[in-house]
């Protein structure tokens, strides 16, 4: 990408913010366009790395191993709100781990005695935990030192955006369901609650398959986020006190120390899925060229620097065929 490229993002949630900053960082002149800056589903995350999508497969390993490197690197200075935590997951049946577990860090099995009650198998491993509203800040004010600009508005349609750039990307989360349109993006519902931090410096997450009740906790610093719904299909943002009691008494059960910790926040967000990430070219009728990238569920935070670099590389194979 150079100067000459005017290129629009729409949407600032981490999948936008992460595009905008490599490909301000190339050389583009990046302009983001979104309703909330930043997404609120992106400031609603835990946020803990991990790739549990499948599809596609082989790009969603590569697209999260590249984001695990840059985070590692980002966690080496901690007022980027990303650092390296230690911490377990668990599970009441004998589920084994899954592959990416099993390469990082610090990963072993649980002894027994280091699993809560009623939980039958574990594993401890390091993983990268990004408090998500100082890391949504850190990428505004990185975008900001590239040279790229932020503009707070709603996108009705694609050709309508395509006015004011050479390139769109598409990081619109689920409001690519109306703007592609795209019928296959469907929302999952997420809830958390932030308490005041009682002392826990480990995360504790438990693997609860299908259910629509999760269980984990991830402390930042004074505060801890706990986990947590994933209600299929509803995409509302009003917050659930029913579902918040709910995530209070899984995680206090599991951590006592969180049964009388103040409630400082509620954070709804949805995260937008479908049965395979999207990230590709794709040309409007007008000629206009959109690179899409979405439809990350509740990975964007995991796939968010593997996924911007696939956005610049695609783009950057347009411009060599250009100058053929």
């Amino acid at each position: 990408m150079t100067a000459r490229e005017r290129v629009v993002v729409i949407g600032a949630g981490v999948a936008g913010l992460t595009t905008a900053v490599v490909l301000a960082e190339t050389g583009a002149s990046v302009h983001v366009i979104a309703e909330q800056v930043p997404g609120v589903t992106s400031l609603a995350a835990g946020a803990i790395w991990g790739p549990y999508l499948v599809e596609p497969r082989d790009k969603v390993d590569q697209w999260g191993q590249r984001s695990l490197k840059v985070f590692r690197e980002l966690g080496e200075d901690l007022s980027k709100g990303v650092r390296l935590t230690s911490g377990i997951e668990a599970s009441r049946t004998a589920a084994a781990p899954p592959h990416w577990a099993t390469v990082l860090p610090g990963y072993r099995p649980c002894e027994p005695a280091e699993l809560p009650t009623g939980f039958t198998t574990g594993y401890r491993f390091n993983v990268p935990l990004i408090d998500m509203p100082t890391y949504l800040g850190y990428l505004l004010h990185r975008l900001h030192a590239a040279g790229g600009t932020v503009e707070r508005g709603r996108v009705t349609s694609l050709p309508d955006a395509g006015d004011q750039a050479t390139v769109l990307v598409n990081c619109a989360g689920m409001g690519a369901q109306e703007l592609v349109p795209d019928p296959g993006l469907r929302p999952i519902r997420g809830q958390h609650v932030v308490v005041s931090n009682p002392g826990l410096t480990e995360f504790f997450s438990e693997d609860t398959g299908l259910s629509p009740d999760l269980l984990c906790f991830y402390p930042h610093g004074n505060a801890v986020v706990l986990g947590g719904t994933a209600i299929d299909a509803k995409g509302d943002l009003a917050a659930d006190e029913k579902a918040a009691a709910g995530i209070l008494g899984r995680c206090a059960e599991v951590e006592p120390r969180l049964a009388n910790a103040r409630v400082l926040e509620h954070r709804i967000g949805v995260r937008p899925t479908r049965a395979s990430v999207r990230v590709e070219a794709e040309w409007q009728e007008d000629g206009t060229v959109v690179v899409h990238n979405y439809g990350h569920g509740g990975a964007g935070v995991t796939l968010s620097w593997g996924c911007a670099e696939e956005v610049t590389s695609i783009l950057a194979a347009m411009d060599e065929g250009d100058g053929q």
